[in-house]
């Protein structure tokens, strides 16, 4: 939860100097968490309106819980850095962020600054899906990683940037982290299958490959929100004649996105998704 208009916190205990317990009249204990806000306070203190603007208070009970167990193991300056993050994307998202993210980019962050440190490189078997599914995520995440290069001097390695972009889509969209790593999954698994198919490789940088995942990722969503879309009268039967090594993958594909996300896909999406691939197959002839 953003700071703003909370004035009223009385301060309870100051754990270090950009974390503190309070006293908040609607939500009783909270964490807060602010770049230096802690510096020079002592308990009773109440919270001064100017430095609430880099006030975010953990209301969640096992939010805050598992945020204190995870202070003992931050170096303090890594901590400032940490919230600076997280101060810089919900600037650049102009967006409400679950204060999940608090708990989970902290732990990230932190784990992935020791293996920088110790010359560790953990890959990411999904960092062009992420990339493609996640376009405004990902150049946050960039931002996020020259940020923890400018102020601690460790380059994180490229698969940070999408790990860190996933945590940011996890924290804007309200999504589960487990659920939005599930998604780059099966996107990854269905370009496997097409390119399995059509005996192709699609270049993971070009406007084929960006088409291709945004309309599954698109399929994915209307799925979760049980969207209908509508078909065109007698195009079926039609597309299933005239391209019926496309019409059969995307059936193929649909059946793939119905087991793993356990929803029903609408017949129509079949039709839009063969006119896609027979666009895609026909580039590669």
């Amino acid at each position: 939860m953003e700071g703003k208009g909370i004035a009223n916190l009385r301060i309870d205990k100051v754990l270090n100097n950009n974390v503190l317990i309070a006293e908040h009249p609607s939500y009783e204990e909270v964490v807060v968490i602010g770049k230096g806000i802690g510096f020079n306070r002592k308990r009773g203190d109440l919270i001064d309106t100017e430095s609430v603007e880099k006030l975010f208070v953990l209301r969640n009970e096992k939010e805050q819980e598992n945020y204190l167990k995870l202070l003992p193991f931050i170096d303090h300056d890594y901590l400032e850095v940490i919230i600076s993050a997280i101060e810089l994307i919900k600037q650049r998202t102009h967006s409400q962020l679950n204060e999940h993210i608090h708990v989970a980019l902290t732990d990230h962050l932190m784990f992935a600054i020791t293996r920088a440190s110790q010359g560790m490189e953990m890959t990411n078997p999904f960092l062009v899906e992420t990339k493609a599914l996640y376009r405004r995520e990902y150049e946050v995440a960039i931002d996020v990683v020259a940020l923890i290069k400018e102020k601690t001097g460790f380059s994180l390695p490229a698969g940070e940037i999408g790990f860190i972009a996933l945590h940011i889509h996890s924290a804007i969209t309200n999504k589960n982290l487990s659920e939005v790593n599930q998604h780059s999954q099966l996107v990854s698994r269905l370009v496997g299958m097409v390119e399995e198919q059509f005996k192709i490789e699609i270049d993971k940088e070009s406007i084929d490959y960006m088409r291709l995942v945004r309309h599954l990722r698109f399929a994915i969503e209307r799925v979760l929100k049980g969207e209908r879309v509508e078909e065109p009268e007698k195009i079926a039967s039609l597309l299933k004649e005239e391209y019926p090594v496309c019409y059969n993958l995307s059936w193929k594909l649909i059946k793939v996105m119905q087991q793993s996300l356990k929803l029903k896909v609408y017949d129509a999406e079949a039709v839009y998704l063969t006119m896609h691939l027979q666009r895609l197959q026909n580039k590669f002839k």
